[in-house]
Order: C-alpha cells, then structure tokens, then sequence
C-alpha cells in the first residue's frame, strides 16, 4: 500500500463533485432583485422596435413599457432605469424637463403601473435631449460648461421628482453634481427622492450600442468629463466626493473592463455599490453567442457573478429578465 502522505488529505475538488455541492458552498449569489433593467422609450413609437445592435433590447413606447414594467416585477427584478429618446432636440435639453416630456411622461407611467414594486430610476442627464449629443451646456468655443449644467440637472431633477423618480441617476460627471441636485431637491421638499451616483463612469469605447439605442446627436467625444480609462486613484476621488455630496447609491460604469474599481469602490463605500453592465459588454456576450462561440446563457451568468463577487450589490444589465428566469 502506497504511504497516505504520498496523496494529498486536502482535497478541495470533493465540494465541486455535483451540482448540489457547488450550490451549497457558493460563495456568491446573484438573485434577481440584485437587477436593474435599462429600457428605452422613445417617442412617437406604438410598438417596440428591436435595436439593432442590441439584439433582444428595444426601443419603447410609453404602452409597452408599462407592460415590460409589470413583466420585470413578477420576474423579482429590482428596478427599471428608464432613458428617452425625444422627438425634438435642443442645445440646452428643453425636453428633458418639460413635465409632459417623454421621460417624465414614462417615469409617470412606470409609476402608475407598479407603484413601488419596483425601485424607477430614469437618467439624469441631458445628453439624449441636446441636438450636439454632449451630457450639458456648451459653451461658444463647444466646451461643456460644468456649472451651467449643473442648473439644468437640478431642473431636471425636480422634473423627474414631480414624476415619481426613486432614485436619479446621475450620470453626467460633471464636479458637484451630486451636491448641487441634492440640495435643489431638499430645497423643494423632494427629501424621499434619492441619488445614484454615476460616480466612476469611464469615456469608454463599449457604449457604441447604447448611442444607437438612444439615437444620439454626439459629435465629439467626451474625454473631457467622463473618466480616463488609466485613472484608479481618480475614480476612487469621485466615489468619495459622490458620497460626500450626499449620494445614496454610488455606480461604476461599465462594469467588467473596471472589476477592479468595483472592488476598490465595496472596500471603502458606506453606501451601495452598483455597476453598469454595459451595452457593449451585452452586444459582446450575444454576438459570439450567435455565432455559436459561447453559451449564451452560462456567459450572462458568469459575467454577473463576476461583477456581484467584485463587490457590486446591484447591477444595472439589459440581460436582467432572462438572467432572472435563469436564476429562477
């Protein structure tokens, strides 16, 4: 007889041996009220239209979203994040705080549909509402004008509250956007309306889908205020200036190239993290899979475990209702 300790006694593959062993031990867990679904809801449309870099994700009507809006519920997601794509667009964003437009008009109607079922966090940003794509108000050399917008989102902050709007989602990365909203909102008597802070959003190359989703008017770039790609110690400084602003939620965006932000972000937040599974890490994950590169499925699921293991206690993903189903 070989000597025992020719073998080894710790022998970690025995908790992987059957699918009932892996379950009990796993570490993480992705549940379904952890997702939040994005959706978009232009205007003028009477039946949702598939988008075509984003196969699987369309773009709404005001009809139809209340139906997905009841479908996510019973599905136990978390939340919806609606965005709007505007019929008419202008260099300030006019349509991003008229009460009656469209993305007021769709967190009303979220709202009334499945009242607090869901947590509704419509886009506080102006970029799908400015004829020149950029997140505020130009200056005359194009410039973003930091503090002018900043009057714009508390605006359209107000807008959104009067709509029904849970959270905001701020996402313009623009300095002291979380202060300046949140004391606009405090001054009206909106205290119950929170923020989610879009406070590491990075000027990535994977949010070519979403332009399309929302039929964006960029011209340029946005280097100049979203996050440089080669920035950790950055980020970390707009989490925490986020926080000590006063918001309720802090998001890194997009979430897998930035694990490590997610991570970093967990290790020192005292508010929620969330992360953005982007629009470009979904069109990714679908491509190969119709190509029969990869299981669709096993991949979304994958990818959320990842970013929910790096630290993330919610996350935003177009994947949300068929990562539910799975789930369940």
């Amino acid at each position: 007889m070989p000597n025992s300790s020719d073998y080894p006694v710790i022998r970690p593959r025995r908790l992987r041996r059957t699918a009932a062993l892996r379950r009990l031990v796993a570490e993480t867990r992705v549940h379904p009220s952890d997702l939040v679904l994005p959706v978009f809801v232009k205007e003028g449309l009477t039946e949702p239209v598939e988008i075509a870099t984003m196969p699987g994700v369309h773009q709404h009507s005001v009809d139809s979203v209340r139906k997905l809006a009841v479908e996510a519920a019973r599905a136990g997601l978390g939340g919806l994040m609606p965005f709007a794509v505007p019929a008419v667009r202008d260099a300030i964003g006019s349509a991003a705080t008229d009460p009656d437009g469209i993305l007021n008009v769709t967190t009303r109607a979220i709202k009334e549909e499945i009242g607090d079922d869901l947590v509704v966090i419509p886009d506080l940003c102006l970029d799908e509402f400015t004829d020149h794509g950029h997140c505020g108000v130009l200056r005359p050399d194009g410039s973003v004008d930091n503090d002018a917008t900043l009057d714009r989102y508390a605006e359209m902050g107000l807008a959104l509250a009067d709509a029904g709007a849970d959270l905001l989602g701020a996402s313009g990365m623009m300095d002291g956007q979380i202060g300046f909203v949140r004391a606009a909102l405090d001054a009206a008597g909106k205290t119950d309306t929170g923020l989610l802070a879009y406070a590491a959003k990075y000027a990535s190359a994977f949010y070519g889908p979403f332009r399309d989703a929302v039929e964006s008017q960029l011209q340029g770039d946005r280097r100049t205020y979203q996050q440089d790609t080669a920035n950790a110690a950055e980020a970390l400084l707009e989490i925490d200036l986020d926080i000590e602003q006063g918001a309720d939620i802090v998001m890194v965006k997009p979430a897998l190239p930035y694990l490590d932000i997610v991570k970093a972000a967990a290790e020192r937040s005292p508010v929620p993290v969330a992360a953005y599974h982007i629009s470009g890490e979904y069109a990714q994950i679908v491509a190969a899979a119709e190509r029969g590169w990869i299981d669709r499925d096993a991949a979304f699921l994958e990818a959320l475990t990842s970013i929910k293991r790096a630290g993330a206690g919610i996350i935003a993903t177009y994947a949300a209702m068929e990562a539910a189903a799975l789930l369940r």
